[in-house]
Protein backbone atom coordinates (compact mmCIF):
# COMPACT_ATOMS: atom_id res chain seq x y z
CA UNK A 1 0.00 0.00 0.00
CA UNK A 2 1.26 3.61 -0.58
CA UNK A 3 2.72 5.12 2.47
CA UNK A 4 3.87 8.31 3.39
CA UNK A 5 5.14 10.21 6.67
CA UNK A 6 4.82 14.28 6.89
CA UNK A 7 6.39 16.23 9.86
CA UNK A 8 5.84 19.84 9.44
CA UNK A 9 1.93 19.88 8.80
CA UNK A 10 -0.69 19.47 11.06
CA UNK A 11 -4.56 19.96 11.81
CA UNK A 12 -5.62 23.30 13.60
CA UNK A 13 -9.04 22.87 13.86
CA UNK A 14 -12.21 20.76 12.80
CA UNK A 15 -15.88 21.92 12.49
CA UNK A 16 -18.91 19.88 11.40
CA UNK A 17 -22.16 20.97 10.37
CA UNK A 18 -24.94 18.06 10.44
CA UNK A 19 -28.14 18.65 8.60
CA UNK A 20 -31.03 20.09 10.30
CA UNK A 21 -33.92 17.41 9.99
CA UNK A 22 -34.06 14.75 12.38
CA UNK A 23 -35.14 11.09 11.50
CA UNK A 24 -35.92 8.42 14.22
CA UNK A 25 -35.27 4.96 13.19
CA UNK A 26 -38.80 3.99 14.32
CA UNK A 27 -40.00 6.80 11.81
CA UNK A 28 -37.55 4.59 9.03
CA UNK A 29 -38.96 1.03 9.94
CA UNK A 30 -42.44 2.37 10.60
CA UNK A 31 -42.23 3.16 6.34
CA UNK A 32 -41.80 -0.55 5.19
CA UNK A 33 -44.19 -1.86 8.04
CA UNK A 34 -41.90 -3.16 10.51
CA UNK A 35 -42.84 -4.11 14.11
CA UNK A 36 -41.13 -3.23 17.36
CA UNK A 37 -39.35 -6.35 17.14
CA UNK A 38 -38.11 -5.68 13.92
CA UNK A 39 -37.00 -2.65 14.74
CA UNK A 40 -35.44 -3.60 18.41
CA UNK A 41 -33.37 -6.10 15.94
CA UNK A 42 -32.28 -3.12 13.06
CA UNK A 43 -31.01 -1.02 16.30
CA UNK A 44 -28.72 -3.38 17.63
CA UNK A 45 -27.30 -4.57 14.06
CA UNK A 46 -27.10 -1.19 12.49
CA UNK A 47 -26.94 1.15 15.88
CA UNK A 48 -28.57 4.56 14.16
CA UNK A 49 -31.01 5.75 17.26
CA UNK A 50 -31.40 8.98 14.83
CA UNK A 51 -30.40 10.46 11.41
CA UNK A 52 -29.75 14.13 10.77
CA UNK A 53 -30.36 14.74 7.06
CA UNK A 54 -30.67 17.83 4.64
CA UNK A 55 -34.00 19.18 3.14
CA UNK A 56 -34.35 19.12 -0.63
CA UNK A 57 -32.72 22.65 -1.51
CA UNK A 58 -29.37 22.29 1.12
CA UNK A 59 -26.66 20.69 -0.57
CA UNK A 60 -23.19 19.46 0.47
CA UNK A 61 -21.91 22.70 -0.10
CA UNK A 62 -23.68 24.82 1.88
CA UNK A 63 -23.48 22.71 5.24
CA UNK A 64 -19.21 22.60 3.98
CA UNK A 65 -19.51 26.39 3.82
CA UNK A 66 -21.30 26.42 7.26
CA UNK A 67 -18.59 24.19 8.45
CA UNK A 68 -16.02 26.61 7.29
CA UNK A 69 -17.37 29.69 8.32
CA UNK A 70 -17.31 28.53 11.99
CA UNK A 71 -13.69 26.80 11.81
CA UNK A 72 -12.23 30.38 10.51
CA UNK A 73 -14.16 32.33 13.25
CA UNK A 74 -13.74 29.95 15.76
CA UNK A 75 -9.86 29.65 15.24
CA UNK A 76 -9.41 33.36 15.01
CA UNK A 77 -7.98 32.70 10.69
CA UNK A 78 -8.87 35.49 8.13
CA UNK A 79 -10.06 33.77 4.71
CA UNK A 80 -6.44 35.69 3.62
CA UNK A 81 -4.96 33.50 5.44
CA UNK A 82 -5.65 30.24 3.22
CA UNK A 83 -3.43 28.92 0.60
CA UNK A 84 -6.12 26.59 -0.95
CA UNK A 85 -8.88 24.82 -0.38
CA UNK A 86 -9.76 20.80 -1.27
CA UNK A 87 -13.56 20.07 -0.96
CA UNK A 88 -14.02 16.08 -1.12
CA UNK A 89 -17.72 15.01 -1.98
CA UNK A 90 -19.76 12.45 -3.62
CA UNK A 91 -22.61 14.97 -4.27
CA UNK A 92 -21.88 18.21 -5.58
CA UNK A 93 -24.11 21.34 -6.71
CA UNK A 94 -23.08 20.83 -10.50
CA UNK A 95 -20.97 18.60 -13.15
CA UNK A 96 -19.11 22.06 -13.58
CA UNK A 97 -17.67 23.84 -12.09
CA UNK A 98 -16.57 21.89 -8.73
CA UNK A 99 -17.53 22.95 -4.86
CA UNK A 100 -14.05 23.41 -3.91
CA UNK A 101 -13.84 26.61 -6.87
CA UNK A 102 -17.87 27.80 -5.51
CA UNK A 103 -17.13 27.55 -2.12
CA UNK A 104 -13.34 29.57 -2.69
CA UNK A 105 -15.81 32.48 -4.20
CA UNK A 106 -18.23 32.48 -1.77
CA UNK A 107 -15.55 32.61 1.71
CA UNK A 108 -13.69 35.26 -0.13
CA UNK A 109 -10.28 33.39 -0.50
CA UNK A 110 -7.28 34.79 -2.53
CA UNK A 111 -6.95 34.42 -6.18
CA UNK A 112 -3.79 32.91 -5.52
CA UNK A 113 -5.44 30.02 -3.42
CA UNK A 114 -5.95 26.34 -5.14
CA UNK A 115 -8.88 24.92 -5.65
CA UNK A 116 -9.98 21.66 -6.42
CA UNK A 117 -12.23 18.70 -5.72
CA UNK A 118 -11.54 15.15 -5.14
CA UNK A 119 -14.73 12.79 -5.82
CA UNK A 120 -14.23 9.76 -2.33
CA UNK A 121 -16.85 8.99 0.04
CA UNK A 122 -15.87 7.47 3.24
CA UNK A 123 -12.98 7.14 3.08
CA UNK A 124 -12.26 10.78 1.57
CA UNK A 125 -11.46 12.39 4.55
CA UNK A 126 -8.68 10.37 5.07
CA UNK A 127 -7.73 11.01 1.66
CA UNK A 128 -8.04 14.42 1.82
CA UNK A 129 -6.12 15.06 4.73
CA UNK A 130 -2.78 13.52 2.94
CA UNK A 131 -3.41 16.01 -0.12
CA UNK A 132 -3.33 18.70 2.50
CA UNK A 133 -0.59 17.71 4.00
CA UNK A 134 1.06 17.45 0.92
CA UNK A 135 0.58 20.95 -0.55
CA UNK A 136 1.50 21.99 2.84
CA UNK A 137 4.25 20.43 3.77
CA UNK A 138 5.74 20.91 -0.18
CA UNK A 139 6.46 24.54 0.79
CA UNK A 140 3.92 26.15 -1.49
CA UNK A 141 1.11 26.33 1.00
CA UNK A 142 0.81 27.88 5.12
CA UNK A 143 -2.71 26.58 5.28
CA UNK A 144 -4.93 24.34 3.56
CA UNK A 145 -9.11 24.30 4.13
CA UNK A 146 -10.27 20.68 3.27
CA UNK A 147 -13.94 20.39 3.70
CA UNK A 148 -15.48 16.93 2.97
CA UNK A 149 -19.04 15.94 3.18
CA UNK A 150 -22.48 14.53 1.59
CA UNK A 151 -25.69 14.09 1.06
CA UNK A 152 -26.08 11.07 0.75
CA UNK A 153 -29.88 11.04 1.45
CA UNK A 154 -30.69 12.99 -1.25
CA UNK A 155 -30.01 9.97 -3.21
CA UNK A 156 -31.44 7.41 -1.54
CA UNK A 157 -35.30 5.75 -2.44
CA UNK A 158 -37.52 5.64 0.53
CA UNK A 159 -38.54 2.05 0.20
CA UNK A 160 -34.68 0.68 0.65
CA UNK A 161 -34.35 -0.91 3.93
CA UNK A 162 -31.09 -1.27 3.41
CA UNK A 163 -29.60 2.35 3.50
CA UNK A 164 -32.49 4.40 4.56
CA UNK A 165 -31.36 3.67 8.75
CA UNK A 166 -27.89 4.02 8.64
CA UNK A 167 -27.04 7.36 6.53
CA UNK A 168 -27.19 10.94 7.59
CA UNK A 169 -25.77 14.51 5.66
CA UNK A 170 -23.46 16.14 6.92
CA UNK A 171 -20.16 18.68 6.04
CA UNK A 172 -16.99 19.22 7.62
CA UNK A 173 -14.53 21.54 7.56
CA UNK A 174 -10.92 20.76 8.83
CA UNK A 175 -7.68 23.42 8.14
CA UNK A 176 -4.33 22.11 8.15
CA UNK A 177 -0.98 24.12 8.83
CA UNK A 178 2.57 24.08 8.43
CA UNK A 179 4.34 23.94 12.23
CA UNK A 180 8.02 24.56 12.71
CA UNK A 181 7.56 21.92 15.56
CA UNK A 182 8.18 18.50 14.87
CA UNK A 183 4.37 17.26 13.95
CA UNK A 184 5.00 13.53 12.65
CA UNK A 185 1.92 12.30 10.67
CA UNK A 186 1.70 8.39 8.97
CA UNK A 187 -0.60 7.45 5.76
CA UNK A 188 -1.40 4.38 4.25
CA UNK A 189 -4.04 4.81 0.67
CA UNK A 190 -5.85 2.11 -0.41
CA UNK A 191 -7.94 1.00 -3.50
CA UNK A 192 -9.37 -2.19 -4.82
CA UNK A 193 -11.06 -0.87 -8.00
CA UNK A 194 -12.61 -4.51 -8.57
CA UNK A 195 -15.04 -3.90 -6.30
CA UNK A 196 -16.58 -1.14 -7.62
CA UNK A 197 -20.02 -2.07 -7.78
CA UNK A 198 -20.51 -2.88 -4.33
CA UNK A 199 -21.36 0.80 -3.33
CA UNK A 200 -22.98 2.79 -6.83
CA UNK A 201 -25.42 4.93 -8.21
CA UNK A 202 -25.82 3.46 -11.78
CA UNK A 203 -27.24 5.90 -13.27
CA UNK A 204 -26.78 10.15 -13.99
CA UNK A 205 -23.58 10.14 -15.04
CA UNK A 206 -22.16 9.75 -19.14
CA UNK A 207 -22.02 6.06 -18.73
CA UNK A 208 -25.68 6.31 -18.28
CA UNK A 209 -27.87 8.98 -18.19
CA UNK A 210 -30.83 9.44 -16.48
CA UNK A 211 -33.88 9.17 -18.03
CA UNK A 212 -37.83 7.97 -17.73
CA UNK A 213 -36.72 4.50 -17.10
CA UNK A 214 -33.89 4.63 -15.09
CA UNK A 215 -36.03 6.20 -12.26
CA UNK A 216 -38.87 3.63 -12.33
CA UNK A 217 -37.87 1.64 -8.52
CA UNK A 218 -38.54 -2.09 -8.80
CA UNK A 219 -38.26 -4.93 -6.00
CA UNK A 220 -35.15 -5.98 -5.32
CA UNK A 221 -34.58 -9.74 -3.93
CA UNK A 222 -33.40 -7.90 -1.06
CA UNK A 223 -37.12 -6.67 -0.12
CA UNK A 224 -35.99 -3.38 -0.71
CA UNK A 225 -37.09 -0.81 -3.17
CA UNK A 226 -34.85 1.11 -5.81
CA UNK A 227 -34.69 2.46 -9.13
CA UNK A 228 -30.87 2.96 -11.50
CA UNK A 229 -30.89 6.31 -9.43
CA UNK A 230 -30.73 5.85 -6.52
CA UNK A 231 -27.49 4.63 -4.17
CA UNK A 232 -27.33 0.81 -4.36
CA UNK A 233 -24.99 -0.97 -1.15
CA UNK A 234 -24.24 -4.73 -1.43
CA UNK A 235 -24.20 -4.97 2.38
CA UNK A 236 -22.65 -8.26 2.36
CA UNK A 237 -19.91 -7.54 0.03
CA UNK A 238 -19.07 -4.37 2.10
CA UNK A 239 -18.93 -5.84 5.42
CA UNK A 240 -16.32 -8.25 3.49
CA UNK A 241 -14.13 -6.48 2.22
CA UNK A 242 -13.94 -4.14 5.85
CA UNK A 243 -13.19 -7.12 8.00
CA UNK A 244 -10.61 -8.55 4.84
CA UNK A 245 -8.45 -5.19 4.60
CA UNK A 246 -9.29 -2.92 7.57
CA UNK A 247 -7.50 -5.00 10.50
CA UNK A 248 -4.50 -5.36 8.18
CA UNK A 249 -4.59 -2.17 7.21
CA UNK A 250 -4.12 -0.50 10.68
CA UNK A 251 -1.34 -3.13 11.96
CA UNK A 252 0.60 -2.23 8.65
CA UNK A 253 0.54 1.41 9.06
CA UNK A 254 1.09 0.98 13.22
CA UNK A 255 4.18 -1.44 11.94
CA UNK A 256 5.15 1.58 9.55
CA UNK A 257 4.98 4.10 11.92
CA UNK A 258 7.08 1.90 14.55
CA UNK A 259 4.26 2.09 17.22
CA UNK A 260 1.96 -0.51 18.95
CA UNK A 261 -1.93 -0.56 19.17
CA UNK A 262 -1.10 0.16 22.90
CA UNK A 263 0.47 3.66 22.07
CA UNK A 264 -2.36 4.94 20.33
CA UNK A 265 -5.20 6.66 22.35
CA UNK A 266 -8.30 6.09 20.01
CA UNK A 267 -9.11 4.38 17.09
CA UNK A 268 -11.40 6.31 15.05
CA UNK A 269 -13.17 4.27 12.61
CA UNK A 270 -15.98 5.36 9.47
CA UNK A 271 -19.03 5.02 11.18
CA UNK A 272 -20.12 2.25 8.79
CA UNK A 273 -22.91 0.51 11.60
CA UNK A 274 -22.29 -0.82 15.12
CA UNK A 275 -21.53 -4.56 13.97
CA UNK A 276 -18.62 -3.62 11.57
CA UNK A 277 -16.90 -1.42 14.48
CA UNK A 278 -17.65 -4.07 17.16
CA UNK A 279 -16.09 -6.25 15.10
CA UNK A 280 -13.00 -4.34 14.29
CA UNK A 281 -12.23 -3.96 17.86
CA UNK A 282 -12.49 -7.84 18.67
CA UNK A 283 -10.58 -8.66 15.18
CA UNK A 284 -7.77 -5.79 16.45
CA UNK A 285 -8.28 -6.94 20.36
CA UNK A 286 -8.78 -3.64 21.62
CA UNK A 287 -11.70 -2.57 24.02
CA UNK A 288 -15.02 -1.05 22.48
CA UNK A 289 -13.33 2.29 24.92
CA UNK A 290 -10.94 2.94 22.55
CA UNK A 291 -12.98 2.77 19.25
CA UNK A 292 -16.11 6.14 19.69
CA UNK A 293 -18.88 5.39 18.03
CA UNK A 294 -21.34 7.64 19.75
CA UNK A 295 -21.73 9.95 16.71
CA UNK A 296 -23.28 6.70 14.82
CA UNK A 297 -26.16 6.57 17.49
CA UNK A 298 -26.59 10.23 17.26
CA UNK A 299 -25.83 11.26 13.41
CA UNK A 300 -25.98 8.10 11.55
CA UNK A 301 -22.96 6.96 8.42
CA UNK A 302 -21.97 10.43 7.34
CA UNK A 303 -19.86 9.18 4.75
CA UNK A 304 -16.77 11.41 4.07
CA UNK A 305 -17.88 13.75 7.20
CA UNK A 306 -17.97 11.06 9.83
CA UNK A 307 -14.02 11.17 10.87
CA UNK A 308 -14.22 14.59 11.62
CA UNK A 309 -17.30 14.38 13.15
CA UNK A 310 -16.74 11.64 15.74
CA UNK A 311 -13.62 13.68 16.76
CA UNK A 312 -15.66 16.56 17.54
CA UNK A 313 -18.59 15.22 18.80
CA UNK A 314 -17.04 12.07 20.86
CA UNK A 315 -13.49 13.65 21.21
CA UNK A 316 -14.24 17.41 20.84
CA UNK A 317 -13.36 18.41 24.96
CA UNK A 318 -10.29 16.01 25.23
CA UNK A 319 -8.53 17.16 21.51
CA UNK A 320 -9.44 21.38 22.54
CA UNK A 321 -7.53 20.78 25.86
CA UNK A 322 -4.61 18.21 25.28
CA UNK A 323 -2.58 15.91 22.55
CA UNK A 324 -4.34 12.42 21.60
CA UNK A 325 -2.43 9.98 19.55
CA UNK A 326 -5.11 8.63 17.42
CA UNK A 327 -5.46 6.48 14.30
CA UNK A 328 -8.44 7.25 11.96
CA UNK A 329 -9.18 4.95 9.24
CA UNK A 330 -12.39 5.45 6.78
CA UNK A 331 -13.23 2.86 4.30
CA UNK A 332 -16.12 1.99 2.05
CA UNK A 333 -17.10 3.16 -1.69
CA UNK A 334 -14.75 2.30 -4.65
CA UNK A 335 -13.44 0.13 -3.05
CA UNK A 336 -11.11 2.20 -0.95
CA UNK A 337 -9.66 2.78 2.70
CA UNK A 338 -7.16 5.29 3.94
CA UNK A 339 -5.89 5.34 7.35
CA UNK A 340 -3.54 8.07 9.35
CA UNK A 341 -1.63 8.00 12.81
CA UNK A 342 -1.89 11.93 14.26
CA UNK A 343 -0.55 13.54 17.07
CA UNK A 344 -4.02 15.44 17.31
CA UNK A 345 -4.50 18.68 19.32
CA UNK A 346 -5.04 20.54 21.63
CA UNK A 347 -7.14 22.44 18.97
CA UNK A 348 -8.25 25.81 18.38
CA UNK A 349 -11.75 24.88 17.52
CA UNK A 350 -13.41 21.85 17.29
CA UNK A 351 -17.29 21.63 17.35
CA UNK A 352 -20.23 20.28 15.75
CA UNK A 353 -23.54 22.09 15.67
CA UNK A 354 -26.61 21.21 13.04
CA UNK A 355 -27.39 23.42 10.09
CA UNK A 356 -29.62 26.08 10.71
CA UNK A 357 -33.42 24.70 9.94
CA UNK A 358 -34.70 28.20 9.20
CA UNK A 359 -31.82 28.44 6.68
CA UNK A 360 -33.08 25.70 4.89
Amino acid sequence: MPKATFQQARIAGIDVCPGPVVRRLEEDAAGWGADAAQVDKLRRAVGVETRWIAPPGVTTLDLCERSARRLLAGGGWAAEAVDGVICVTQCPDHFQPCNANILHGRLGLPKGAAAFDVNQGCSGWVYGLYLGCLMVEAGGCERVLLVAGDTVTQSLHPGDRTVVPLFGDAGSATLIERTDAASPAWFSLCSDGRGWDAITIPAGGYRQPRTAETGVATLGEDGSRRSADDLFMNGIEVFNFTLREEPRAVQELLTYAGRTLEAVDHLVFHQANRIILQTLALRLKVPMSKVPCRTLADYGNQSSASIPATLCHDLGERLREAPRTVLCSGFGVGLSWASCLLSLGPLAHCGLETYPAAAG
